[in-house]
């Protein structure tokens, strides 16, 4: 996990715009400062995502790791997002932080209702839903949150060259 070079945030800003990247957790409004990391194996960009430290998303209480922006390369198994889990529960232990917050889409379409499957994998992996509502963008979201735990002999699956970023107010 590394934060990403100027060509490579290109690189991902296309994919997304040809949806080859699926978006996983909510996109959130973002400080222009931001930097977004990624996740790669054997130089193939698997993940990316914006962790930045935060206060919060309008609810929760106390400093956090925000994860936002989080897409995944399609035909990827739940095992990338159980990396970035376990990845984000250590990176923010070790920055001295108590927990990770996201947002993930909880509307469906076509009659179709995912969200229970799809919250059921992230509480399977450890997270905790802290309840539901509108988000910043008016549609509706699951607030997740997730533990911070040294994980030790992570770094042996899962090199992490991230910068932290702090994240501005929160309106």
């Amino acid at each position: 996990m590394r934060t990403l070079t100027d060509a490579e945030c290109e690189e991902v800003a296309a994919l997304i715009r040809n949806r080859q990247l699926r978006p996983t957790m909510r996109r959130l409004p973002l400080d222009p400062k931001a930097r977004p990391a990624g996740l790669f194996e054997d130089g193939i960009l698997l993940a990316s995502m914006i962790p930045r430290l935060g206060t919060g998303l309008g609810w929760g209480r106390g400093p956090c790791l925000v994860l936002s922006s989080v897409h995944i390369l399609p035909g990827q198994s739940d095992d990338i997002l159980r990396m970035i889990t376990l990845w984000a529960s250590d990176y923010a232990a070790r920055l001295g932080l108590p927990v990770v917050r996201t947002e993930v889409w909880a509307s469906h379409a076509h009659g179709i209702d995912p969200v229970a499957a799809l919250l059921r994998r992230f509480t399977d992996m450890g997270w905790d839903v802290r309840g539901s509502g509108p988000g910043r963008e008016g549609d509706r979201v699951a607030r997740l949150e997730l533990p911070a735990e040294h994980r030790s002999g992570l770094s042996a699956l899962i090199d992490c060259r991230v910068h932290p970023r702090t994240q501005g107010p929160t309106p």
